[in-house]
């Protein structure tokens, strides 16, 4: 098996794609009623459209969510991600990050900590 991407559940796919490639760069590989995707380097975000979307609840609800290096600052990337629609989480466990809810209510998290470029070629297979 080979990792290909992450899906995330909301009400408006387009919106949060849009929101997505606003905030990563990126292309928008499709946009229709069900479904969109958004190609980042690395990665495929698939937002896909669910009946009675709830968003999930930060901490608390087992959930998956994203971790964005903004290299060595973290204020500008969080000014960025509030003017394109994210909010700040109530709840911020750690200084070295930043949780922000993305505009269907997914936490993501900004922080200045990354792993170091040869353990990431390394991971993978370069």
């Amino acid at each position: 098996m080979r990792f290909v991407g992450v899906s995330l559940d909301c009400a408006d796919p387009g919106g949060l794609a849009a929101f997505y490639v606003a905030l990563l760069g990126g292309r928008l590989l499709w946009s229709k009623d069900g479904s969109a995707a958004v190609e980042v380097p690395g990665l495929l975000l698939v937002l896909q459209r669910v009946p009675d979307y709830e968003p999930p609840v930060w901490p608390g609800t087992s959930i998956v969510h994203l971790d964005l290096s903004a290299g060595d600052r973290l204020a500008e990337p969080e000014r960025r991600a509030l003017a394109l629609g994210a909010t700040r989480a109530e709840h911020q466990p750690d200084p070295r990050w930043r949780v922000l809810l993305d505009p269907a209510g997914h936490p993501f998290c900004i922080t200045t900590l990354a792993p170091p470029p040869e353990l990431l070629e390394s991971a993978l297979g370069h």
